[in-house]
């Protein structure tokens, strides 16, 4: 006897198995969300690498000596080799996350086929991101080390991790929407593309930001080579592209009410623009103090969260049917 795909739903547990409104399950959402945090933290870890000048804390790769895997006794590099070391570590709880994703991924996609349910192939790609960008990252990291940290090298370690927190922003926001129905627009075509150029207008703030720290006093270790601009300049060209973005923000919010965009939409653009208030703030605060390590590094925090909320904004002009919670 053929078992009706709802009936084969409500036997089964929301927390272990599927939930009946075509969600991922409660568990597989937990790991994504798992790897989204964990993915956003080792961009902190890593400027706290950089910004104690520990980057070259362990001078080799794979190992952190030409002799040892782990930090040794008595290196020159004294306690800047568990600071990077530590780092590397992290990695490694990465793996697992990113592991576990994947795994409780392709348990739903198999659950699926055996009850019934309506499969979902996109979460199964989207929850193997983590682990290829963990994987790329691993060789990039060595790149990094033995180029003697290049700002080339350095920025583009930074910039795959971004790439992967949208990508994984994308991975829960999917988790939680019920089902892959077509896409349904739910603003203004209008404001949809300002919203889109805010999006890459944030983009463009961070890899000018990396350009920035790239050619200041923290670009790793006192033997990196800078990109030789002028700082000064590069900061403001910086706080320019801020400003631009707020302004563009600003109109977008006054858009969104006024044409009655969904709650949801107008208190995503709401959390980015007190993120992008509170970042410009700590921006200047920096600037003004001689750029306080500790202070730069809850800069590279916030960039990290302005990241995820103006990806979450974009991502909540659009719906698949029955609105979901957002990422």
């Amino acid at each position: 006897m053929t078992t009706h795909p709802r009936e084969a739903a409500e036997t089964l547990s929301p927390r272990t198995s599927g939930d009946v409104d075509g969600r991922a399950p409660l568990l597989a959402r937990r790991v994504y969300t798992a790897n989204l945090v964990a993915q956003m933290g080792i961009i902190v870890t890593g400027a706290v690498v950089r910004l104690t000048s520990s980057g070259l804390g362990c001078p080799t790769w794979p190992r952190c000596t030409d002799e040892s895997l782990t930090p040794v006794a008595n290196q020159p590099e004294t306690w800047h080799t568990y600071v990077e070391f530590g780092n590397r570590l992290l990695t490694v709880v990465l793996m697992v996350l990113a592991v576990a994703a994947l795994v409780v991924a392709v348990r739903d996609a198999r659950r699926r086929r055996r009850t019934g349910l309506v499969a979902r192939p996109a979460l199964t790609w989207l929850a193997a991101v983590p682990l290829l960008g963990t994987v790329a990252q691993i060789p990039l990291g060595g790149i990094t080390v033995l180029t003697n940290l290049h700002p080339l090298a350095v920025g583009s370690h930074l910039l795959l991790s971004l790439g992967l927190v949208a990508l994984v922003t994308v991975l829960v926001r999917r988790a939680a929407e019920h089902g892959d129905r077509p896409v349904v627009v739910v603003v203004r075509r209008e404001v949809r593309a300002g919203v889109m150029a805010l999006t890459a207008l944030t983009g463009v703030i961070l890899v000018v930001g990396m350009v920035v720290t790239a050619s200041g006093p923290h670009a790793g270790d006192e033997r990196t080579h800078r990109l030789g601009l002028d700082p000064q300049s590069m900061s403001w060209l910086h706080a320019d592209v801020v400003v631009l973005s707020i302004g563009l923000l600003a109109g977008l919010l006054v858009a969104l009410r006024a044409t009655g965009a969904p709650a949801s939409t107008r208190d995503a653009a709401s959390l980015l623009l007190v993120t992008f208030l509170g970042q410009g703030l700590v921006g200047y605060v920096q600037y003004f103090t001689a750029l306080p390590w500790a202070l730069v590094a809850v800069h590279v925090l916030g960039a990290t969260i302005v990241w995820w909320a103006a990806v979450r904004l974009l991502l909540s002009t659009r719906t698949r049917g029955a609105t979901p919670h957002l990422a």
